[in-house]
């Protein structure tokens, strides 16, 4: 299996192995006609601009990492503990955000990308446009159950810190106007950016498939030059009561349309790249560097062994815009998990691992829960003086009970849901494009 198969989880679609090839399928008639008519070289047909695994298992690497990032998320919206330091955020500049993103956009690309090439591209966007809509109602109940949650905490234990702490305070102020600009997805409590900046990238998905059907290196590319000019001319979307969004849809578009292109057949284009020894010591290099600049954030006398140009040149490390060292760090991890992770690695299929993926196989239901479940742990924290024990004890529960509703989701899709065995097999999961 080469790098690319790792990728991209199979072999091309509309291809298929001599084995796959039954005598049934072949007609009496064509046989005939093959025995009297000699063989006509048939003019080769124009290789399609974009190629999708053939349908078959799962891409089970996509579950694992995703649900790893919802961990990774719900621990870091958490005050700092024990558990923090496991994070990936501490050894190097980017953090489970990139995972997430980048997953979301090669999924949803190889559902409604296929969707698109076989359906047309109408049918298509209403497909999307049904998981926009699922996505936004999702964001509204959760901001609702989350306004609740704090504004209960905040009043019950005579605490208004809680209110300011988790940006509400507007809302407790001015609420009419404060749900108008909240269903205008301007007004976000803390830690509830990520769904917001999900939704505007699902929006400019049938753009980006119907651009990617006919070029689809044309449209990275274009996708580059829209970060450049988001970085040059200071391009963003505004929030409310001030300020701008914490992930900027103009710069994070570049991972979403990046992961899009490697599903839809770029990531096979890039195969012998993938497989370059070089590029494995350039991505193990970039990595190393990456973590003694981390280090350097924790142990100050570090600093001192740091070229000053380097330093002016590569601060501030801007999360909102999507840095270039963010993203070409995300990159150097992508490859060598890539290299080093097969698809038919037996660990997948591991007992151990089963929490993990179940996780990120309904990656919308369980980060709406980690959400609420970061202020619960948050407020534990702040009432309660326990120490590094409690710490974890909080971290380890919520991560428990986040595996346990994810393990109840599968088991009610799976046995209790009478239409699931209708769509079982279907590869146009939403499961696949976001969770849910």
């Amino acid at each position: 299996m080469i790098i690319a198969d790792q990728v991209t989880g199979s072999t091309t679609a509309g291809t298929a192995k001599p084995a796959d090839v039954r005598p049934a399928d072949v007609k009496p008639a064509d046989s005939v006609t093959a025995d009297v008519k000699p063989a006509r070289a048939k003019p080769r047909a124009r290789a399609p601009a974009i190629t999708l695994p053939a349908i078959g298992e799962r891409e089970l690497r996509l579950d694992l990492f995703r649900g790893l990032a919802l961990w990774l998320i719900f621990i870091d919206h958490l005050p700092p503990s024990l558990l923090t330091w496991f994070t990936i955020r501490n050894y190097g500049f980017s953090d489970a955000t990139e995972i997430f993103i980048f997953i979301s956009g090669y999924t949803a690309a190889f559902v409604y990308g296929r969707a698109m090439l076989e359906s047309g591209v109408v049918i298509a966007t209403a497909r999307i446009l049904r998981r926009v809509w699922q996505i936004y109602v999702a964001h509204v109940f959760l901001f609702t159950i989350f306004l609740a949650e704090i504004s209960y905490v905040a009043t019950r234990f005579e605490n208004p810190l809680y209110t300011e702490e988790m940006g509400i305070m507007d809302f407790l102020k001015q609420p009419d106007v404060t749900i108008v600009q909240a269903l205008l997805l301007r007004f976000r409590p803390v830690n509830m950016d990520v769904l917001p900046l999900y939704i505007v990238l699902m929006l400019a998905l049938p753009l980006i498939l119907w651009s990617m059907k006919w070029r689809p290196d044309v449209t990275l590319g274009l996708s580059v030059v829209l970060y450049a000019v988001t970085w040059e001319y200071d391009l963003y979307l505004s929030a409310y009561p001030n300020g701008f969004w914490a992930f900027n849809p103009f710069a994070w578009q570049l991972l979403f349309v990046f992961g899009a292109w490697c599903a839809l057949g770029g990531a096979r284009r890039m195969s012998r790249i993938l497989a370059s020894p070089v590029t494995m010591w350039i991505a193990i290099a970039y990595l190393v560097a990456a973590f003694y600049v981390t280090l350097t954030w924790y142990v100050p006398q570090l600093s001192q062994f740091m070229p000053k140009r380097v330093e002016q040149w590569m601060y501030p490390i801007d999360k909102t815009d999507l840095d270039v060292l963010r993203f070409t760090h995300f990159l150097a991890l992508a490859a060598l998990t890539v290299r080093f992770l097969p698809r038919d690695w037996p660990g997948l299929k591991s007992r151990w691992l089963r929490p993990l993926i179940l996780c990120g196989q309904h990656s919308l239901e369980i980060f709406c829960l980690g959400v609420f479940l970061a202020f619960a742990g948050h407020f534990i924290l702040a009432e309660v003086s326990g120490g590094a024990a409690v710490h974890a004890l909080i971290s380890l529960s919520g991560v428990l009970i986040m595996w346990g509703v994810a393990w109840v989701i599968s088991w009610y899709k799976r046995v209790a849901d009478k239409s699931g065995a209708k769509t079982k097999n279907a590869v146009g999961s939403a499961d696949l494009a976001g969770g849910g």
